[in-house]
Formats: structure tokens, sequence, C-alpha cells
């Protein structure tokens, strides 16, 4: 059975994530119903490289597509597209070995944050607003505490009985484009919400109700010194998946904004 690599972006505003679940709308869902439609088969395998959450987006999920098929990629990716909302958008469609994973294969995945120092009218779906003055040094400092092979049981709602909690940090990247603070986060995997509780930490930490010290205590779940994570988890919308790579990816480009958003 043909296999196929498909590159999506979505903005995920209106879906509960994009894993399949039942009495819910997902990209995935939207996605496995096109493909029904287009090619009026039932059986085939989409998987992606990860779940993303409920109201976050993304600029490259990448997923594998297993389906029997005599429509060549380019005319399978156009009609997948006239099936879908128009919130769902797959860029790209390639024949891929069959041994390929989107998931298992993947060795790295980039997210990046959009905080907004002003309140938008345009943005609001795709950034987090906040209304106090942050100390972009000071959240620089702390981020240092996220790199590396650590342990974010803290940082996340999985059951660390059921999956490892260990997560390779590559780089923790903080930069300001006008009115917006980006932020990339990039490691092998993340676990459920982490990056968002990543960027709740450095938040607070600009905001001055932590020290940047305060993010390494963070990181032992015994710690009653601070806040938990979880209470200062950033809003869904500001988070978008930005890249999974796989062997043979070039790093991804310096950090731009997806918006702009003078002062």
């Amino acid at each position: 059975m043909p296999r196929f690599k498909l590159l999506i972006e979505y903005a995920g505003t209106r879906y509960s994530g994009w894993q399949i679940q039942k009495n819910a709308r997902t990209v995935q869902g939207e996605i496995d119903r096109a493909v029904r439609e287009v090619s009026k088969r039932r059986e085939f395998e989409l998987y992606g490289s990860g779940r993303t959450d409920a109201g976050v987006h993304a600029l490259a999920q990448v997923a594998h597509l297993e389906l029997y098929t005599d429509l060549p990629p380019e005319s399978l990716r156009r009609q997948l597209n006239d099936e879908l909302p128009a919130d769902i958008h797959i860029r790209a469609i390639e024949k891929v070995p069959h041994r390929f994973h989107a998931r298992h294969d993947a060795v790295a995945r980039c997210y990046l944050y959009q905080i907004s120092r002003r309140r938008t009218a345009f943005g609001k779906p795709f950034v987090w607003w906040i209304r106090e003055p942050l100390d972009i040094e000071a959240m620089r400092k702390a981020a240092t505490a996220f790199v590396g092979m650590k342990d974010f049981s803290a940082f996340t709602a999985d059951d660390p009985d059921q999956k490892s909690t260990q997560v390779l940090v590559d780089a923790v990247e903080i930069v300001e484009s006008g009115s917006l603070i980006l932020i990339r986060v990039q490691g092998s995997h993340f676990l459920w919400k982490m990056v968002r509780r990543m960027v709740g930490v450095l938040a607070a930490v600009g905001r001055g109700e932590l020290k940047a010290s305060d993010a390494a205590r963070l990181l032992d779940a015994r710690s009653s010194e601070s806040p938990s994570a979880a209470a200062l988890a950033a809003p869904a919308a500001g988070l978008f998946l930005e890249a999974v790579l796989y062997t043979g990816d070039k790093p991804p480009d310096p950090i731009q904004p997806l918006l702009t958003i003078d002062p």
C-alpha cells in the first residue's frame, strides 16, 4: 500500500486538538473525513507526528497516510484540500518509503509561542496578550534551566507512571519583534501541556512574580516553594507547532513573527 508524507498547517482555534476523539471536532478527524470522501475507501492509516492540544495551531504538522490510490500526490493534495475546511490546509504531499513513520522517525520538534505586549484587534486567536511589562533578560536567564535532558513531570498532565517524563530540550530562544515576544522551544519531543507550562513560568519570571532561579526549582515536582507550573500554564492561543525535523533536515530558520503588531 503506498505511503505518503503530508505537511499540514492549521488554525487550531475551532478544534479540540489534533487527535481523533469521540464527540469532538479535531484536525485529524477532518483530514480522515476528507480522505474517505476523496478515496471512497475506509481502510487507511493516518498518523501524525504528535498531538497538539485544543486551540493550538500548526505551521508544519507532519503526518503519514497509507492509502490505496491511483492519484498522483499533487492531485491527491488538491482534492483533499477541496474537502477540508479553510482553517486546515495540506501544504505538500510526497510518496515516502513504507518504513517512514511520522512520529517515530522524527528527531526533533520546534514550537513557537507568541506573546503580545499590547492589546490587538486582529491577532487575539494567535497571541497571549500580557498587560504587564516583561523583563526579557530575566526570562532568558530562567530559560536556561530548561535546556538539556531534564525530568519535566511537573510540567505535564501526562501520567508519569504511564510514560517517561525525561525530555531533551535542545534550545529555548526568546526574541523581540515589534510588540511581540517570540519564544521558540526545540527538543526531542514534548509532553502534554509541557510547552505551555514552560512559557507560563517564563512569563511569570518576566512579570517579576518569580525569580529566574525559580524555573529550575519548579522542575522538581516535589517543590512547594513557588506556584506550580500547572497553575501558570500559558493559553493555547499563542502556541504553534513550527516544525518537525527528520534526519537530514536543515535546522529551522531564524525566528520570524507570524503577524506584525507594531507598538
